[in-house]
């Protein structure tokens, strides 16, 4: 059999050199939280339905149409052990693993996933049965690294307007040079003035899998973006807000100021093959930028506080109700003495970590 890995390395359209988005990154540092004249709002939050943060972002929207249909596209994948977004009864303090799961915040710390591991665990989803041999068997891993069958993985995948799109450089690790390619410092600087230009341009997809070693659960393409099949409830039921890169660099009181940015998070958990991330890892090795920094799963971020989550947080109810109140025709010339409606009361928060 062909050696496509080993062919990389000869291939004259894969030079590194001729990579157009490397160094691309505008650094810009984390800052205490505390000394941010406008607190800037953080990710991954709380995305369970009914939630919506306490941090006052006035009109900022995030973008609730497809990134395609908003000429952006992916620029990176990248995995996290366990979840850092948080859905109540999906992904929280209740789920299971080989190495079990975080704790409920307290406010949210996070413990390690293990003793003696080096990265930040998560939260883990539901699917988990250490009786069931699926969750269980080994997997030969020939090219992700530090994975395990069994465990919870947040998938996230960087999107850009500025990024090198339908180029052999539109995939870069670390995502911040594809993120950036296209975007000269001083476009930047000067689009920055307005964050909603920075949240209408620059998205990351979210979506969450338990991997297990059973092969009805292969898919072939985890590359270029969140798996959206209606007919599996995949992709369907997003959770929409405004955050910042994650990563365990930031938590509650190191911000990030990668921000605003727009979050697409599907609240639903998955299960997906370990081959499925195996063949994910295989197609990163082909890119013309190396993504070996990318081939293993990142520590989470602890759970971001309430009075750091955007209040902008959208659904397809919320969406849909907006649409038909928009659409509804404006009461005139009401009586006086009309009846007053009772109020509806607010939904529950099952998810809420505000108790």
């Amino acid at each position: 059999t062909t050696d496509f890995i080993a062919l990389r390395e000869g291939s004259s359209f894969l030079d590194e050199s001729d990579n157009v988005c490397a160094g691309a990154q505008l650094a810009v540092a984390n800052k205490l939280c505390a000394d941010l004249e406008v607190p800037t709002p953080q990710a991954g939050g709380n995305v369970t339905k009914g939630y919506n943060g306490d941090l006052d972002v006035g009109d900022l929207e995030p973008i609730t149409k497809s990134y395609q249909a908003s000429n952006m596209c992916p620029v990176n994948v990248h995995w996290h052990l366990g979840t850092e977004h948080y859905s109540y009864g999906v992904f929280d303090e209740n789920g299971d693993g080989p190495h079990g799961t975080a704790e409920r915040p307290e406010w949210a710390d996070r413990d390690l996933a293990a003793v003696g591991e080096k990265v930040r665990g998560g939260f883990r989803c539901h699917h988990y049965d250490a009786e069931d041999e699926k969750f269980t068997k080994s997997y030969d891993w020939k090219y992700c690294t530090n994975m395990e069958v069994g465990e919870t993985y947040e998938v996230h995948w960087p999107h850009s307007s500025a990024g090198d799109c339908g180029t052999v450089n539109q995939f870069q690790t670390p995502f911040y040079d594809g993120v950036f390619c296209n975007l000269p410092l001083e476009v930047f600087q000067a689009i920055a003035v307005d964050p909603q230009n920075i949240a209408s341009n620059v998205g990351v997809h979210g979506q969450v899998f338990t991997v297990v070693n059973d092969e009805s659960y292969f898919y072939p393409d985890m590359m270029r973006g969140m798996i959206v099949d209606k007919s599996k409830n995949m992709g369907t039921d997003i959770h929409y807000y405004t955050g910042s890169t994650t990563g365990t660099s930031r938590n509650n009181e190191m911000c990030s100021q990668y921000a605003p940015i727009t979050w697409q998070v599907d609240r639903q958990c998955h299960m997906i093959s370990a081959s499925s991330f195996d063949k994910l890892c295989y197609d990163m090795k082909l890119q013309r930028d190396d993504m070996t920094d990318d081939l293993y799963p990142h520590g989470s971020r602890e759970l971001v506080m309430d009075s750091l989550v955007a209040n902008n947080a959208a659904d397809a109810d919320s969406l849909a109700a907006d649409a038909a109140a928009a659409a509804e025709p404006a009461a005139e010339d009401a009586p006086e003495d009309a009846p007053v409606a009772e109020s509806t009361p607010e939904v529950a928060r099952g998810g809420n970590l505000r108790a």
